[in-house]
């Protein structure tokens, strides 16, 4: 022992040190052992007597005290240290330059920039303000929260519908964008943010349990200047409605079983509408009365979720169909994607055909969002995963955020573009002007590399922002 010690002790340091472990045995009773120690390091009894280990009876337990103290703020100095260097080389232009270069690649990292707490029951669905940094989040607590994801701040909460929130969705006329919601109360409410979120108008007309609600975009033939939005309900149909009037315009019956999801095409011609009898239906509203293009099947259990696959996409999936051309751009309804209870992810084209499925989640396959820029897909599931699938390799799973999420997640949603015009509508929600946020440029729009989840944490529900 005392080899050991010398080799990085001085002489004195190292006696000092015996004395001390000496006089630490003799507190304990260990009178045997101390005499022991003392005579293998060859430490005559009268230079240790009862007066000197009184002395050094505490020393070993105060220094080793010091030890742990210097160790804990060794590793406190450690820490702080690691976040000042990561704050000052995110902070330089080279480092923002260097961050923001490619948003055509970016994708969702762990951990997430906020988690925002307030629901007391689990959230079924997230949706961004076109332009400013408002988000909305609703839940089975009957409530819709509004954040601002930028600040991870709640701003205020909404209340009016008497059965859990299924579902919301920002959107309306150019310049007037409203929120609206659907419940298991059978009812679907308009929101103005313009003017404190006031619930403007209740559209009433479904039977059953309204699960889905999208605003249909205004550039396409039925897109009424942007006044339409549709929905889904457990009484078997889709109803769309003109958001001004408040009036039903159209019923669109041909679901055998609830529809639990419906999503409109970016020209506001094409529905996607799919749900509880596996089927996932392509819908023409271009004309003066609804037409079902195409019926897709495949899928081996209850289907939960829809998306069209924005233009940029095509170029990867046409190659996955096998197709020898590349769609042009303007035609909105060529690939689609579907989520369902089965763990998979089926993508299908215009015909109907499924050209991929997408297998590596463990549960129920909740939520879809594509990647502005075309090349991936976002995925989320009852697993506690987020994947992300490449769909330039063949739709292979690129990254899966685990360990993050407490329970079933529910919900994603990416932020959307936002036209440099900066044209969206409306305010904060309090009569002031809200901020518009930054984001990449991307041709006509600007790209935010923004995300958010909705998911059951326990009980509650929480949202979780991933932001660039």
């Amino acid at each position: 022992m005392t080899m050991a010690t010398r080799s990085f002790l001085t002489d004195r340091q190292a006696e000092e040190l015996h004395k001390s472990i000496i006089a630490y045995l003799t507190s304990l009773n260990l009178a045997t052992t101390a005499n022991t120690l003392r005579a293998e390091l060859n430490l005559p009894e009268e230079t240790f007597d009862l007066a000197k280990a009184k002395q050094y009876e505490g020393l070993l337990e105060k220094k080793w005290t010091s030890v742990i103290r210097l160790q804990k703020k060794v590793l406190d100095l450690q820490a702080e240290n690691a976040h000042l260097k990561n704050e000052i080389e995110n902070a330089g232009p080279l480092a923002l330059s260097r961050k923001n270069q490619d948003p055509a690649n970016w994708l969702p990292k762990g951990p997430p920039r906020y988690t925002l707490e307030g629901h007391r029951l689990p959230i079924t669905s997230v949706a961004f303000h076109p332009v400013f940094s408002s988000l909305a989040s609703a839940s089975e607590d009957n409530t819709i929260k509004i954040w601002d994801w930028e600040l991870g701040e709640l701003e205020r909460t909404l209340k009016g519908h008497t059965k859990a929130v299924l579902d919301v969705d920002f959107g309306g006329p150019r310049g007037n964008t409203l929120l609206a919601s659907c419940s298991s109360d059978m009812s679907i409410k308009l929101w103005d943010p313009a003017d404190q979120y006031k619930n403007i108008r209740t559209l009433h007309g479904h039977d059953h349990i309204v699960s889905s609600v999208r605003f249909v975009p205004a550039n396409g033939t039925a897109g009424a200047g942007g006044n339409l939005l549709v929905s889904a309900s457990k009484d078997n149909t889709l109803k769309l409605w003109d958001v001004t009037t408040g009036y039903c315009v159209k019923t669109i019956e041909g679901h055998n079983d609830w529809p639990r999801a419906v999503a409109p095409s970016a020209d506001g011609r094409w529905l996607l509408s799919t749900g509880s009898d596996k089927a996932a239906r392509l819908w023409d509203i271009g004309g003066t009365e609804p037409e079902c293009r195409v019926v897709m099947f495949g899928h081996e259990n209850f289907n939960l979720c829809c998306e069209f696959a924005p233009s940029t996409s095509y170029p990867h999936l046409a190659r996955l169909a096998g197709h020898e051309k590349v769609p042009p751009a303007n035609s909105a309804a060529e690939f689609m994607a579907t989520g369902s209870r089965d763990k998979q992810i089926r993508l299908w084209d215009r015909r109907g055909q499924c050209i991929k499925v997408l297998e590596g989640h463990d549960n129920w396959v909740r939520g879809l969002a594509f990647h502005p820029a075309g090349k991936f897909l976002i995925s989320v599931a009852d697993d506690r995963t987020m994947r992300c699938w490449d769909l330039s390799q063949d739709g292979k799973c690129v990254q899966t955020l685990s360990g993050m999420f407490d329970g079933f997640v529910s919900c994603v949603r990416w932020a959307p573009g936002v036209t440099k015009d900066g044209l969206a509508g409306g305010d904060a929600g309090d009569g002031t002007p809200k901020k518009k946020i930054s984001a990449e440029a991307n041709g006509g729009l600007q790209m935010r590399c923004v995300i958010a989840t909705g998911s059951v944490d326990g009980t509650e529900g929480k949202v979780r922002i991933f932001a660039n």
